[in-house]
């Protein structure tokens, strides 16, 4: 069977792309979504303004991109997770200690709010199959809107614990 000859471009691109995403969630920790720029992505990505407008059009696509990222990768943490629990927990230390999500309740709040009710996006129908797939179709809407809370009011790690037992105890009614 031949080598894909294409390997070594699809793992440059890949690379550039993750390079983007980091230096995008930095750059909302650090000055707030509103006042950053695709230059200033460009510029920490360490990536020309011409390979950053390769890969995306406008900051809103690149953003559009950084959530799906978050997204899957709150998900890949949950199926990793030996229990719904621990996957709800995971998940939920995740959120509230997330520097840029921190960054958008102070500095860009409309935005956050915004994002967090857009509950009919595509994104956010994936994510709750995902979390029918962790906890059924009885609690996963609880669960759900529990973690959106966190986005913008944090609990700590002992409370996320708490808390997860407690849904995932409803769950099992």
């Amino acid at each position: 069977m031949p080598l894909n000859k294409y390997a070594p471009q699809v793992a440059t691109h890949r690379r550039t792309q993750y390079a983007i995403l980091e230096a995008t969630k930095q750059l909302i920790a650090t000055t707030g979504l509103k006042k950053m720029s695709m230059i200033e992505i460009a510029d920490v990505s360490e990536v020309s303004r011409a390979t950053l407008y390769n890969h995306y059009r406008d900051k809103e696509s690149v953003i559009r991109s950084l959530c799906e990222s978050e997204m899957q990768r709150l998900v890949v943490i949950a199926q990793a997770a030996p229990d719904a629990t621990s996957a709800l927990e995971l998940i939920s230390i995740e959120i509230s200690q997330d520097k840029a999500l921190a960054a958008m309740r102070s500095q860009d709040p409309d935005l956050l709010t915004t994002a967090l009710s857009a509950q009919t996006d595509v994104l956010w129908k994936a994510f709750a199959i995902a979390m029918t797939h962790l906890l059924g179709s009885g609690k996963s809407e609880l669960a759900t809107r529990w973690l959106i809370g966190q986005a913008l009011h944090p609990i700590t790690p002992a409370q996320s614990r708490a808390q997860a037992e407690a849904i995932t105890a409803i769950a099992n009614l």
